[in-house]
C-alpha cells in the first residue's frame, strides 16, 4: 500500500508510519507530508533504519499556505501515478494568540482543515487508480462544540485556540460525508471516507509547547493511564489502511473508535448528517481555495452524482 500522511513526523501520523513501515509482507511504501525538512528526513531516516526500506520519501508542505497546498498537489502527481491511502492528519493544536494565515484565514480551520480540503480534491484521481481500494482516513473527534461558526467563520470576534480546533473537527467531519455522499450517490465504489476518534489522548512533543500548568496536568494524567503511545495508536489504526477494499467500504461514511479491542462505530452528530450544512461548507471552502482546479474537480464531482 502507499500511503500519503500529513503531518507524519509527530504524534498519530508517526506511528501510523512507523507501524505501516514496519509490515514486510506485503511491504508498504510511506509518503509523509510535511512543514520542515529536516523533521521529514530525520522520520524517513528513522522508520527506515529500523526497518529497512528505501521507498519512504517526504513532500515538503506548509499547510498555512494554500500556494504550498498546490506546489505539493503538483509534486505529488508527477511522482506518483497512484495512491491507496491518505491520512489526514496533520493540525495545529495549541496557540496562545490567533494568527491568520497569508490566505486571510484563522490558522486552525486553514491547517487543519481548508488546505487538507484542497489537497484531497486534488488527490482523488490518484486515489481512484489503486488496486486496494483507495481510501482516506480522517483524523478526527467529536466535540462538545460540534457547529460551524458561519457568521464570523475566521473567529475575529470570539476566539480560543479550543474554539478554533473544534470548528476545524466539524469541518473534516463535514467533508468526509459530503465526499461520501457524492461517490455513493454515483454508484462509484472505489474510494471509501472514514472517521477514526483514538480513545485515549496520544502522547507527542506537542506537549512541549503548552504552558507549563498544562504539561503537569497532561504528566499526571500520563500517569493515571489517560495517554497512549504514537506506537500503540499506530497499531490500533493500522487495520484501517490495509484492510481489504469490501473492509473499508463497510466503515465509509461512518465515524469509527476503537474500543474493547475492535473497530467500533459512533453515533455522528446530527449537525454533521446535514446535507445542507455540507452543501455550504463545500461551497464555502472552494470560494476560500479560490482555486481553478479544484473547483473544476469539485463541479466534475457534482455533476456526477447528479446523472447517476
Amino acid at each position: 500500500m502507499k500511503i500519503l500522511i500529513t503531518g507524519g513526523t509527530n504524534g498519530m501520523g508517526k506511528g501510523v508510519a512507523q507501524v505501516l513501515a514496519g509490515q514486510s509482507d506485503p511491504a508498504h511504501e510511506i509518503i509523509i507530508l510535511c512543514r520542515s525538512e529536516q523533521l521529514g528526513e530525520e522520520t524517513i531516516r528513522e522508520i527506515t533504519k529500523d526497518h529497512g526500506s528505501y521507498k519512504h520519501s517526504i513532500v515538503l508542505c506548509d499547510l498555512t499556505k494554500l500556494s504550498d497546498v498546490k506546489q505539493a498537489i503538483a509534486e505529488i502527481h508527477e511522482k506518483h501515478t497512484y495512491l491507496d491511502g491518505v491520512f489526514v492528519n496533520a493540525g495545529l493544536g495549541y496557540a496562545a494568540e490567533r494568527t491568520v494565515t497569508e490566505d486571510g484565514c484563522e490558522a486552525h480551520f486553514q491547517v487543519n482543515y481548508l488546505s487538507h480540503f484542497m489537497l484531497c480534491l486534488n488527490l482523488l484521481s490518484l486515489l481512484e487508480k489503486s488496486e486496494q481500494g483507495g481510501r482516506i482516513i480522517f483524523n478526527v473527534t467529536k466535540t462538545k462544540q460540534d457547529h460551524i461558526c458561519w457568521d464570523d467563520l475566521q473567529m475575529t470576534d470570539n476566539w480560543a485556540f479550543e474554539k478554533g480546533i473544534h470548528q476545524a473537527m466539524v469541518a473534516k467531519r463535514l467533508f468526509l460525508q459530503k465526499l461520501n455522499y457524492l461517490y455513493r450517490r454515483r454508484g462509484d465504489l472505489s474510494l471509501s471516507f472514514i472517521g477514526f476518534q483514538i480513545s485515549k489522548t496520544v502522547w507527542s512533543n506537542q506537549l512541549n509547547i503548552i504552558p507549563a500548568y498544562m504539561r503537569i496536568m497532561a504528566t499526571l494524567m500520563k500517569f493515571l493511564g489517560t495517554f497512549i503511545s504514537i506506537e500503540e495508536c499506530g497499531k490500533i489504526m493500522m487495520p484501517l489502511f490495509v484492510e481489504s477494499a469490501d473492509d473499508s467500504l463497510q466503515k465509509s461514511g461512518k465515524l469509527m473508535t476503537w474500543r474493547e479491542d475492535r473497530f467500533r462505530e459512533m453515533e455522528e452528530d446530527a449537525t454533521v448528517l446535514d446535507k445542507e450544512l455540507q452543501d455550504r461548507l463545500w461551497q464555502t471552502s472552494l470560494e476560500l481555495c479560490s482555486d481553478a482546479r479544484t473547483i473544476q474537480i469539485a463541479e466534475h464531482l457534482e455533476r456526477q452524482s447528479q446523472g447517476a
